[in-house]
C-alpha cells in the first residue's frame, strides 16, 4: 500500500483539483504520484426503439475533433447519478425518460483519478420542448445498434464510456461478436470480460 507523506503542489479548477503528492511505497522507497480529484459523472444509452439509440456529436477540445458519444455529464453537488442523467438527457437531446436502468459503474482513469462514471440505459423516450445545449452539442444522430458496432470497429466511435455502456446495454455476447466480426452467438473471445 502507498501512503501519502505530503502534497507538494496542487492546481484547482472549476472541474477538478490536481495534486502532486510525495508517497511512501510498500518497499520503503519514496516516490511522487499525480492524483486528480474529479467529480463523478453519469452517461445514458437512450433507446428510441429496441434497435435504435440517440447519440450526440460534440467537439472535444483535448482531441481537437468531433466525437460521437452517448449523452453524459458531471454530477452536480447534491445530485444523484439518476437525477444527473435525466437532466443531461434533456439538456443534450431534448428527450426525457422516466425509465432508466443502471448498467455499470467504472473508473475511467484508474492510474491517476478518483472519477467514477455511472452508466445507464433509458427507454420510453419522450420529446419535450426545450433548447438543446448548443455550446456542447453539434448534432443528434439516431443510429441502429448495428451501425454503432460498425462505427466502433472503424474507429469512428472511440469514447470509452460510450463503448462500455453500449456493450452492457446491447448484451456482451452480441457486442463482442459484432466487434470481432464473429457471426456466431458464442464468440471465442469476449473483449469486455
Amino acid at each position: 500500500m502507498e501512503r501519502k507523506i505530503q502534497s507538494l503542489a496542487s492546481l484547482g479548477t472549476k472541474s477538478f483539483t490536481a495534486y502532486l503528492d510525495e508517497v511512501s511505497l510498500r518497499n520503503g522507497k519514496i516516490s511522487k504520484r499525480i492524483r486528480i480529484d474529479h467529480p463523478q459523472a453519469a452517461a445514458i444509452v437512450p433507446f428510441v426503439s429496441d434497435e435504435e439509440i440517440i447519440m450526440v456529436r460534440q467537439y472535444r477540445y483535448a482531441l481537437k475533433r468531433e466525437t460521437l458519444e452517448i449523452p453524459a455529464g458531471k454530477i452536480d453537488k447534491g445530485e444523484s447519478p439518476e437525477e444527473c442523467i435525466k437532466r443531461e438527457l434533456i439538456e443534450e437531446t431534448g428527450f426525457e425518460t422516466k425509465f432508466i436502468q443502471w448498467l455499470y459503474t467504472y473508473a475511467p482513469a484508474i492510474g491517476y483519478s478518483n472519477e467514477l462514471i455511472h452508466l445507464y440505459s433509458g427507454r420510453d423516450l419522450k420529446k419535450i420542448e426545450t433548447k438543446i445545449d448548443e455550446d456542447e452539442i453539434s448534432s443528434l444522430e439516431i443510429l441502429t445498434l448495428n451501425e454503432v458496432i460498425r462505427l466502433i470497429r472503424s474507429h469512428k466511435i472511440i469514447d470509452g464510456k460510450t463503448i462500455i455502456a453500449l456493450a452492457f446495454a446491447g448484451g456482451m455476447e452480441r457486442w463482442s461478436a459484432g466487434l470481432l466480426g464473429n457471426k456466431s452467438s458464442k464468440p471465442k473471445t469476449n473483449l469486455f470480460l
